[in-house]
């Protein structure tokens, strides 16, 4: 019934906007879109942001269900406060990205919530860890410049020691908290 529901009121909208009623492959427009993550470091709350991110949703309106979401994070182009912060996060104990350059989260299934909201059942990988992981977000349509896009929101929670960012000095969570913050923000065009 909310898939009906969803449906009902997508279709028209998607028409309305010039989008066909089909799937449409996506893809995310770098300089309106922000991947903060969120940390503290001996309880100073600090944040950074994953750059010169790469994705992909391939999203069809009239079956949401069926999404295939694809994203790439180069490790090395995150933005910290400190070039002696970024060196630590790239230090073979937290994200050791002379041998991991990228983190990825795929998913090809979605589940409706409400109107707009959805959940995407995918894999993270970070390091070699790989890992099952829900992936709340708000996504509305809009047009803009004539063209039909898309708005992505989003929180989720990541444990960063299930992913073995964290080893050795960087394994003690009294510092620096195992839960991570991550506020994804993004926009994207056909």
């Amino acid at each position: 019934m909310r898939t009906l529901f969803f449906r009902a009121g997508l279709v028209p909208l998607a028409l309305l906007t010039g989008v066909a009623a089909q799937a449409a492959v996506w893809t995310l427009e770098p300089s309106e879109s922000r991947v903060i993550f969120n940390y503290s470091y001996e309880g100073a709350p600090s944040k950074g942001e994953f750059r010169n991110v790469d994705a992909t949703f391939d999203i069809d309106p009239a079956n949401p269900g069926a999404c295939n979401i694809s994203v790439t994070i180069p490790i090395a182009d995150m933005a910290v406060d400190t070039p002696e912060v970024l060196e630590y996060l790239l230090d073979v104990e937290l994200f050791d990205a002379a041998q991991f350059p990228t983190a990825s989260f795929q998913a090809t299934r979605c589940r409706l919530e409400s109107m707009n909201s959805f959940v995407a059942d995918g894999s993270l990988t970070i390091r070699d860890k790989t890992h099952p992981i829900s992936f709340p977000f708000t996504f509305e349509m809009e047009m803009y410049d004539g063209q039909p896009r898309f708005h992505l929101a989003s929180e989720v929670t990541v444990k960063r020691l299930d992913f073995d960012v964290g080893t050795g000095y960087w394994d003690d969570t009294i510092a620096l908290p195992n839960e991570i913050l991550i506020q994804v923000d993004v926009y994207s065009g056909q």
